[in-house]
């Protein structure tokens, strides 16, 4: 019986491996009022002493937040909720806070000082004496609810990130595009492919995404799906396809390596150049997507590539070939990853020994040094599969760039793709659209 290989695939495990995060639902909002639930009304004070009713924004989606300035958690999720205030108040949504502050001066600071700026309330009560809070079965705050346009609970939560998820789920008109199916040669053989783009008057030009899936997936991801639409609605045209051995692509599983994804990438970059409507080329990558797009821009230089956004990029793997990791994260002394068998089987699939041994000696980060145009990194730090540090590496050698980490995100952005695909969306038009 062979040895098994130590792999190296904490980074490289797909979104069905990846697991559930944790939810402190189950834990702070079992008291919460239940979906379908008509919530009560309230009349309380704004910080200017004009009585509020809840009951007027009948008609409107709201999102109720409660809060106070005494609390940690509150603090940290104020600029967040503030956030989603001003992505969705032209959307028709009404937002309203509720604090437990009993300290009016402590209460007026703090929506100051982040800036709050949807309508705020209070009785100036604790928690535990206000009659608000026992209405709406708030043990814990932060805690939010929507509420719909008939005064029924949609969603009662801790966790903010669930509203804004369901916010973009009622919100979301993204452009239906028709799409454009299509091969591309590839480093072994045809790599499946779909063009989207705006509509383009004749001699027009826009500017093209490519988007780089990670390893095990595929170009229909719903990430790189939210992205296109997005992008497209706004002008801008994109690329995703299954890198070989994935998806509809030609190729074998087991030859798959991250040199030869490179090369896939180029081959990619070569097709898009050479259309007649492309001015521009970006690239977009998730996971070992990531690593290829930092490698792929590296080598093709800021000059050919003018944006890159790095989704989680899982740049662990060089190190994780070296350490020998298998899945669960153990290690073997008789286990000999410097002398790989021809293949090891992952979750039924062959991963073959190149794969294992050119990640030996992948100079992921002296390649992407090359690159010297705009990049932005975003990262989760609940990220367990690839640390939100590796991140932080490519900030240190593109100092120039933008990071953004997001708390308690995974690696798959399962907490909200919405918000990873806006903030790259915007990210883009900025660098893309004016150039």
């Amino acid at each position: 019986m062979k040895k098994k290989l130590l792999l190296f695939i904490g980074c490289l495990l797909t979104v069905a491996a990846w697991g559930q995060p944790k939810d402190d639902d189950a834990k702070y909002a079992t008291e919460l009022l239940k979906p379908g639930t008509e919530v009560p009304d309230f009349k309380l004070k704004t910080p200017e002493g004009k009585t509020f009713r809840l009951s007027s924004l009948r008609g409107k989606y709201v999102v109720l937040d409660f809060w106070a300035s005494w609390c940690p958690d509150c603090r940290k999720d104020a600029p967040n909720v503030q956030r989603m205030y001003s992505q969705f108040k032209d959307r028709g949504i009404a937002f309203v806070g509720v604090s437990f502050d009993t300290d009016a001066e402590a209460w007026k600071r703090a929506i100051g000082k982040y800036g709050l700026a949807y309508t705020q309330v209070s009785e100036l009560k604790r928690m535990k004496e206000s009659q608000t809070a026992q209405d709406f079965g708030v043990k814990w705050i932060p805690s939010m609810y929507l509420i719909d346009p008939e005064g029924k609970v949609v969603l009662g939560t801790v966790l903010s990130y669930k509203v804004e998820n369901k916010l973009y789920e009622l919100t979301d008109k993204s452009y239906r595009p028709e799409t454009e199916a299509l091969t591309i040669d590839g480093s072994k053989g045809k790599l499946a492919a779909i063009i989207q783009k705006p509509l383009l008057r004749q001699g027009e030009k826009c500017p093209m995404v490519m988007l780089c899936h990670g390893f095990g997936g595929n170009k229909e991801a719903k990430l790189l799906t939210l992205l296109a639409d997005s992008l497209q609605a706004n002008g801008i045209a994109s690329v995703r396809f299954d890198f070989n051995g994935h998806g509809e692509s030609e190729g074998e599983f087991q030859q798959m390596t991250v040199p030869n994804e490179i090369e896939d990438a180029k081959k990619v970059y070569e097709y898009v150049r050479d259309l007649r409507y492309v001015s521009d080329v970006a690239i977009v990558g998730h996971s070992q997507g990531g690593v290829v797009t930092a490698m792929t821009a590296g080598e093709l230089t800021s000059e050919n590539i003018k944006a890159i956004v790095l989704l989680a990029p899982a740049t662990t793997l060089r190190e994780d070939a070296i350490r020998g990791i298998r899945p669960g994260g153990s290690y073997r002394e008789e286990d000999n990853p410097l002398d790989p068998p021809e293949y090891v089987e992952v979750w039924g699939r062959k991963l073959g020994r190149d794969y294992i041994k050119t990640a030996f000696t992948l100079p992921i980060f002296e390649t992407a040094k090359g690159y010297k145009g705009p990049a932005l990194m975003i990262h989760g730090t609940g990220d367990r599969i690839v640390p939100y540090t590796c991140s932080e590496h490519f900030k240190e050698i593109w100092p120039s760039s933008d990071l953004v980490v997001l708390d308690a995100f995974d690696h798959g952005f399962t907490q909200c793709l919405y918000r990873v695909c806006n903030d790259a969306k915007e990210w883009l038009i900025a660098r893309l659209r004016n150039h």
